[in-house]
């Protein structure tokens, strides 16, 4: 079982970037951990992590993951508030490729711009608030889902 982990704009300077928000935790922290939890839930389960501050990159990634991945974990950051390219594309792949939307802040406790997401209705749930921590929910939630 293969997921795809895409992260949105500025996620690469997590652990620098507002850490009472966001936490310490830098993305390649978050994605060792995963990899941890990837092993605990068995040798299928192969997690390939990916970042980039180009929404064009993201819209890709998610619309190429058809007959290549199982499912999709997503932190599409800001662009969860402005992309409908980036919600098309995972509506798109959502009967073959189910996601699951991430933030590690809960984004309705901050400001109203950030309490709807374009992308959410594209995702079978969210998980948010959590900081780093909300990636391994997200991939225990996914893998379950998958192996029904």
């Amino acid at each position: 079982m293969k997921i795809l982990v895409l992260n949105g704009p500025n996620l690469n300077l997590l652990g620098t970037r507002e850490p009472e928000i966001y936490g310490f935790e830098t993305l390649a922290d978050i994605e060792a951990e995963m990899n941890g939890v990837a092993s605990q839930l068995g040798a299928d389960v192969e997690i390939e992590f990916r970042q980039s501050n180009s929404e064009a990159d993201l819209i890709t990634w998610a619309g190429a993951s058809r007959g290549v991945f199982d499912g999709i974990i997503i932190n599409p950051a800001a662009l969860t508030h402005t992309s409908l390219g980036l919600s098309d594309a995972l509506k798109a792949v959502a009967d073959a490729v189910p996601a699951v939307e991430v933030h590690l802040s809960n984004t309705h406790k901050r400001e109203a711009i950030r309490h709807t997401s374009l992308t959410a209705s594209a995702c079978i749930g969210q998980i948010m608030g959590f900081q780093g921590f909300g990636y391994t929910l997200a991939l225990r939630a996914l893998v379950k889902r998958l192996k029904g």
